[in-house]
């Protein structure tokens, strides 16, 4: 390479560029037809320090903890339980009658529900919300309550649903973000109101029709904050609640979020009910967690029969029934199956991250940087992807979440909730995916198995996530048992895609000899400067020791095929130190590879997710064939431009808060989003979308996959190989 272009970002502070893709004319009449139909105020364009927009009213509102915890439970009724915000009211007056029963008081219900269109008076409510603060976490897990426990909660809960004077408002919810406490009223012809504690809320007349809409027969897509609160949830009950260590209730939960998965496959490809499930009141009688037991019990033996390598004859649920019971009931009501991939991906790798960080210099990749990379490396459904160090499996996950949003793109309906079709479609064809042409592996035996279930969970397939070290693979590592299998399914030189960040750190250094003489040709050579000229040279010695990341760069690209990608983050001194060993290691990239893109990331982006302080590029390369190396080699190589990009902010700052743009006045810049659900009306699926306010969070990452997409459109890929792939002769398309 004998030039690079260095392309300088403006890093605008207008929102990203995330709006709705309509795609086909259809879908975007369909919009125009919502737009009509339901017109919305002008959105918030700018929000005071301290403020956050109401989901309701679309007002800016004081974000007081007791207002987050009631925002996340609106959004909630809306996109899980199809209740539409215009049947909703916050701080909405109800009388209740005081002790003595002769005087009225008002209380206010932090959420009211409503009818559907029915006009806001006492008398419509259907349901009553009380919300209180989330109780501050830090680093200690919260015990759970039962409802027992909560009994003066929900003693204020029964006065706000009225009793006999209000005998539609059957259900109510008290919630501080963590605890969740269903009732059910009826109303008893001789003992008057009758509470009973629930598991989830009944379907009832104020649904709006949406697809999504929970019912006790009928499970329901899961909405991404309360998913992620229902898994750390079932953790922390386990933890908290059952006094097992983290690791120990981590494995216990992914134990029964397998199950779940199974059940949802065999009950759904056969004409067997659901066993996987909880009666509404099952879960608070002995008798009831009894049956619960029994099924699932059932359900974890025929996991085991099925997916024998996966599980072990000794792995069993240890919980007690009351714990198992409260796992289940959370589980339960959702369609995982259906539920989108980056919703479940975000809670599972959330809460992997947290009990599953390794000793051995793994800081797993922050999602961000994780989707730029796929973005700028954009897989084809042909091609192979690897990750050789997968970890929690992030890159894999969004692999296949890059599938999923393409093919809404072109259907389109990105931006809209899969119908039926496109979920049976869609699922079978990332399945197909991750079955042929998706590998992972990672030296970790706990990693590998947490990541065959994230896949399980996304793909309905455990995958190919094999346990080896993959710097002594092929040659060395034969006591690991993927080696066998990743020799068969992905040998090196097979690969399209390559994504990795491999472990980093001179403090566990690579000096097993048998190792190291697989990259003695490559990086593993000792070097020294010539004193006169300062020119490299090759010393006799031998090297001993080297870090990983050093040699896991050899590795990625012979793992591709020619014209293969490679998209690996490494530690910036390799990029950057003035060393004679880094020296030599940058020109063995630049020799058998060209550099499509660099993009050093700023320190939060790891203070944050692995609590370490180290600065990081993400670099993207694409190997070169042998007659382009043999051309360089006698200075044949045409200069080719290179995309190079520097973040700055990437969305929090150090403690992980929120990064917020602002105005030069300080105010918070809010964006507006669309949210759209399908909706029954008079039997006729028709699209329902809301205009949403949000603050507009300062991160350039988007922006930088957008800069680099319109520089490939203008420079298009270097080298022979891409040239000859624009031009059809090797069939190959990017």
């Amino acid at each position: 390479m004998n030039a690079m272009e260095e392309l300088t970002l403006e890093l605008a502070t207008s929102p990203a560029d995330d709006t709705l893709d309509t795609g086909t004319a259809a879908s975007a009449a369909a919009v125009a037809a919502v737009e009509e139909a339901a017109p919305e105020a002008a959105p918030v364009t700018q929000l005071e320090e301290g403020k956050i927009i109401d989901y309701i009213t679309g007002e800016p509102v004081t974000a007081s903890k007791k207002e987050q915890v009631r925002q996340r439970t609106a959004r909630a009724l809306y996109h899980e339980h199809g209740i539409s915000p215009a049947d909703m009211a916050r701080d909405f007056p109800l009388p209740v009658a005081t002790d003595a029963g002769a005087r009225k008081r008002t209380k206010k219900a932090d959420l009211a529900i409503f009818a559907h269109d029915a006009e806001h008076t006492p008398e419509n409510v259907r349901r009553v919300i009380i919300c209180k603060p989330e109780p501050k976490l830090g680093r200690n897990v919260i015990k759970l309550r039962d409802p027992e426990q909560a009994s003066k909660d929900l003693e204020d809960l029964k006065d706000l649903m009225g009793g006999e004077e209000r005998p539609l408002c059957t259900d109510g919810l008290w919630t501080d973000g963590l605890d969740f406490f269903f009732l059910r009223k009826t109303i008893h012809p001789t003992y008057g109101p009758q509470y009973e504690d629930t598991a989830d809320w009944e379907a009832a007349p104020e649904s709006i029709g949406s697809r999504a809409v929970a019912s006790h027969q009928r499970l329901r897509r899961a909405e991404p904050e309360r998913l992620k609160i229902a898994f750390r949830r079932c953790h922390n009950y386990i933890h908290g609640n059952e006094g097992m260590p983290k690791d120990a209730a981590f494995w216990q939960f992914l134990y029964l979020l397998f199950t779940k998965m199974y059940d949802e496959r065999i009950s759904r490809t056969s004409d067997r009910p659901a066993r996987f499930r909880v009666g509404m009141t099952e879960r608070f009688t002995a008798g009831g967690r009894d049956e619960i037991r029994k099924r699932i019990d059932g359900l974890f033996g025929e996991v085991k029969s099925v997916y024998r390598d996966l599980f072990k004859p000794s792995d069993e649920i240890t919980l007690s029934d009351k714990a198992l019971a409260f796992i289940v009931a959370e589980l339960s009501p959702y369609d995982l199956s259906a539920t989108d991939i980056d919703a479940k991906g975000i809670a599972y790798q959330e809460l992997v991250g947290v009990n599953l960080r390794g000793d051995r210099g793994q800081y797993f990749t922050p999602r961000g940087a994780v989707k730029l990379m796929v973005e700028i490396l954009d897989p084809q459904e042909h091609e192979k992807v690897l990750d050789p160090t997968c970890g929690t499996g992030g890159f894999l996950q969004e692999t296949l979440n890059h599938f999923h949003h393409k093919w809404q793109k072109q259907d389109g309906t990105f931006g809209f909730p899969d119908d039926e079709e496109q979920q049976l479609r869609y699922r079978e064809k990332l399945r197909e995916y991750a079955e042929n042409r998706l590998f992972g592996s990672d030296f970790d035996p706990f990693l590998v198995r947490a990541t065959t279930m994230n896949i399980m969970t996304l793909a309905n397939t455990t995958g190919h996530i094999v346990h080896m070290d993959s710097l002594a693979f092929p040659e060395g590592g034969d006591r690991f048992p993927g080696v066998a299998v990743a020799k068969d399914l992905f040998p090196l030189g097979s690969v399209d895609v390559v994504l990795t960040n491999p472990p980093f750190g001179a403090d566990i250094p690579i000096s097993d000899v048998v190792v190291l003489n697989q990259y003695r040709g490559g990086v593993a050579r000792s070097w020294s400067r010539d004193k006169a000229t300062g020119e490299l040279l090759m010393s006799p010695s031998t090297v001993t020791t080297m870090a990983p990341e050093q040699l896991f760069i050899q590795r990625a690209i012979e793992w591709v095929k020619p014209g293969g990608r490679v998209g690996i983050v490494l530690p910036n001194g390799i990029l950057s130190n003035p060393g004679p060993t880094d020296e030599a290691i940058r020109r063995y990239i630049l020799n058998e590879c060209y550099l499509l893109a660099s993009v050093e990331l700023p320190v939060e982006t790891f203070i944050v997710d692995a609590n370490v302080n180290i600065l990081t590029t993400l670099l993207f390369l694409q190997k070169k064939t042998q007659e382009e190396k043999d051309a360089a080699q006698h200075g044949a190589e045409k200069s080719y431009p290179v995309f190079m990009a520097v973040a700055e902010k990437v969305g929090f700052d150090r403690r992980g808060n929120p990064l917020y743009k602002r105005t030069p006045s300080g105010e918070i810049v809010m964006e507006t989003t669309e949210e759209i659900e399908w909706i029954n009306v008079g039997g006729k699926r028709e699209p329902r979308k809301l205009t949403r306010s949000r603050e507009a969070i300062d991160n350039d990452l988007p922006i930088i996959a957008k800069k680099y997409k319109e520089f490939r459109k203008k420079h298009g890929f270097p080298g022979l190989a891409a040239q000859r792939a624009r031009e059809g002769q090797d069939g190959g398309q990017r």
